[in-house]
């Protein structure tokens, strides 16, 4: 499920690879290293996967009956990244920054759907107080640094956070201040300034960050294949001395394995990760694209990968549950979301009094 490396720097007369196609990559990538699970995880992985499907299943339904404005960017088929990298971290302990696809991370980081759906109306319960929107949710509470509309733009507010965790811990003496942070972005950031800026100070001074690469192959509409001269982004770790790994983002399991290596690599002081996760979106970039440039036969392929699928046969073929417990689950999700919707509906809109609100720190 995985492939990592201690990042040995190339040489400068090394012959370039031939590139790898990215489903031959997934494809080729074996089954070693899962996390190892009970039943308790299994089912909240499950849970989390799917209201994560479902809340943007409800989305898109809003957006086309015109109820949600904007751009709306879903994250169905990369379910098993948030649920798999957030779901084995420290909820409000350690800290998570996300980008434009930020409605899963939100929920993963335990972002009530109620305050998601609410700031994806513009209401004034939602998390960000109805100024958001769906690319710019905030959760001080739930330790969610931000979506953000602007690619890579992110990640240095992520890397500042673990070099606030070092900090506190070896310069004011705070023995408590272990906390790992995780920083989401796509394969489109990664030749992009702030990504190289940062990986190289996160290793020089050995920062607790797991910086993660949600690779889904496309970059709006440009094939990832077709923009970077080297494709299998892990490997930039070896510029900079870093680990990496590169994990089949389909996969749970494979994802939190990875997630946990990485953050035990973190939180003992031998610096950060650089997490390559190969997945697939299954809606067009946004609510807006009509998703014409991607080849039947590709979608059908990932389509075969369902993350949430894949986590279902792994639970019944363990027997940590049934089949009855995992629809009963769904429904319970189902509940969830529609309550979520009409509270948002039923909301208040924010005050135009207020309107100059949340711009300035207030003394």
């Amino acid at each position: 499920m995985s492939k990592n490396n201690t990042a040995t720097p190339n040489t400068t007369n090394e012959i370039p690879r031939a590139p790898v196609d990215h489903n031959e990559r997934i494809s080729s990538l074996g089954s070693s290293n899962p996390a190892v699970i009970d039943r308790q995880a299994g089912l909240a992985l499950f849970k989390d996967m799917t209201l994560g499907r479902r809340f943007e299943d409800k989305c898109a339904e809003m957006y086309y009956r015109g109820k949600m404005f904007g751009f709306v960017h879903l994250y169905n088929g990369q379910e098993a990244v948030s649920s798999g990298v957030i779901g084995a971290m420290q909820k409000k302990k350690d800290w998570f920054c996300s980008t434009y696809r930020d409605h899963v991370h939100a929920l993963s980081a335990g972002v009530p759907a109620r305050e998601v759906m609410s700031e994806l109306f513009g209401k004034e319960t939602g998390c960000s107080k109805g100024r958001g929107g769906s690319m710019h949710l905030f959760s001080k509470e739930h330790h969610l640094l931000g979506g953000y509309a602007f690619i890579g733009e992110g990640i240095p507010v992520a890397l500042g956070a673990a070099f606030t965790s070092r900090y506190k811990r070896e310069v004011l003496s705070d023995e408590s201040s272990n906390s790992v942070t995780a920083a989401f972005f796509g394969d489109g950031t990664c030749n992009n300034g702030q990504f190289f800026e940062c990986l190289n100070m996160a290793q020089l001074w050995k920062l607790p960050i797991l910086f993660v690469v949600e690779n889904n192959k496309w970059a709006i509409g440009m094939a990832h294949d077709r923009a970077t001269s080297d494709p299998e982004i892990w490997r930039k770790a070896s510029a900079f001395g870093m680990a990496g790994e590169e994990v089949d983002g389909m996969d749970v399991l494979a994802v939190r394995g990875a997630a946990e290596r990485a953050i035990k690599r973190a939180r003992e002081g031998n610096g950060p990760t650089l997490l390559e996760c190969l997945t697939y979106r299954f809606r067009g970039h946004s609510l807006a694209d009509p998703d014409e440039l991607r080849s039947a036969e590709e979608k059908q392929f990932w389509a075969t990968k369902d993350p949430l699928k894949a986590l279902e046969r792994d639970l019944l073929n363990s027997s940590f549950a049934t089949s009855e417990e995992l629809r009963a689950i769904e429904k319970e999700i189902d509940a969830e979301v529609e309550d979520a919707v009409e509270f948002a509906l039923n909301a208040p809109e924010p005050n135009p009094e207020e309107l100059t609100n949340y711009i300035w720190a207030e003394g």
